[in-house]
């Protein structure tokens, strides 16, 4: 199985790496600059609690270079999504399904945000038969080119059909990845799966780019948790009117995130001074909310005011 990672930031250097890692699939990425450069030279060194480790998948800059593949897993940030759909023709085959593991509402989910995919451009040169949903549990960050820091645990991709089908591509692409320090899931209930990772976002996005710290350090303040707590409500009362409530206890879940000492990605895209997921991380999910006439005084403040102190829009 020959599965190309179309972005080696920290998470697609991750997935890259465990995919390489298991031995189950052939891997290569497309990368650039540095990183390109690093991983050309040296490979993916990945350092995480279950231990460390270095692999060699190809890495190049034009998907020209590796021809048709039988899956691309695409791990760019949201605003660089429709650049990869101008790419990535090379890579499919009529067949190839193409992943996308992003944070936030993705371009597929809906016909009435245009933001997501301006001009129609991903829709139009991917399309929605190919396209599959992906969700990526994983606290990592690119400390150098080419070396992957893990701070979680346990890691996981979730895989799941648009039409919520349980198919023997998502089957396959779970069972490729699954394995020592990372999860392969497929599910047949993707829109839930966002959501459910969505609400860490909504917490600890635009809390951290308002304070400029790691989430151990900003919610140490019991003031600030409270208001984190406050946006989680908000969140579940969103996913729940759109029909996809989030099972389980996600307050247990956002409280051991938060413990962690980790800068939220959206925070490493503005230190770095790379573009931010601003539209499919907090804007979307704030005009999901207004339709649906759901409430969100809290998470509407916090979007507000991480807007102006980022200078957003």
């Amino acid at each position: 199985m020959k599965i190309t990672v179309f972005g080696a930031g920290a998470i697609g250097s991750h997935v890259a790496a465990r995919l390489a890692q298991q031995g189950r699939a052939e891997v290569s990425v497309i990368a650039r600059g540095p990183q390109l450069a690093a991983i050309q030279a040296r490979g993916i060194t990945v350092e995480a609690p279950d231990g460390g480790f270095t692999v060699h998948p190809r890495a190049e800059q034009e998907a020209s270079a590796l021809g048709p593949q039988d899956a691309v897993i695409v791990t760019v940030k949201a605003p660089a999504v429709t650049s990869v759909a101008e790419a990535i023709g090379p890579l499919l085959r009529p067949d190839t399904p193409v992943v996308f593991v992003i944070n936030g509402i993705p371009w597929w989910w809906g016909e009435n945000l245009p933001s997501l995919d301006p001009g129609g451009v991903v829709r139009a040169r991917v399309g929605l038969p190919r396209s599959i949903g992906g969700v990526v549990w994983s606290a990592c960050t690119v400390t150098e080119p080419g070396v992957v820091k893990v701070q979680s645990a346990s890691s996981r991709v979730i895989f799941g059909e648009l039409d919520n089908e349980m198919s023997p591509r998502i089957q396959a692409l779970a069972a490729a990845l699954d394995g020592p320090g990372m999860g392969g899931v497929a599910t047949t209930d993707i829109r839930t799966a966002i959501w459910t990772k969505l609400l860490n976002n909504l917490t600890n996005g635009p809390i951290c780019l308002l304070t400029r710290n790691d989430m151990k350090t900003t919610f140490s303040d019991p003031a600030v948790l409270a208001a984190a707590r406050a946006v989680m409500h908000e969140g579940l009362a969103i996913a729940a009117a759109l029909g996809h409530p989030v099972p389980g206890d996600p307050e247990a879940q956002i409280l051991r995130s938060v413990v962690i000492a980790h800068k939220p990605s959206i925070l490493q895209d503005l230190e770095a001074g790379r573009s931010l997921e601003f539209e499919a991380l907090l804007s979307v999910p704030l005009q999901l909310a207004r339709e649906a006439g759901v409430a969100t005084p809290m998470f509407e403040l916090l979007v507000t005011l991480a807007r102006q102190a980022t200078r957003f829009g």
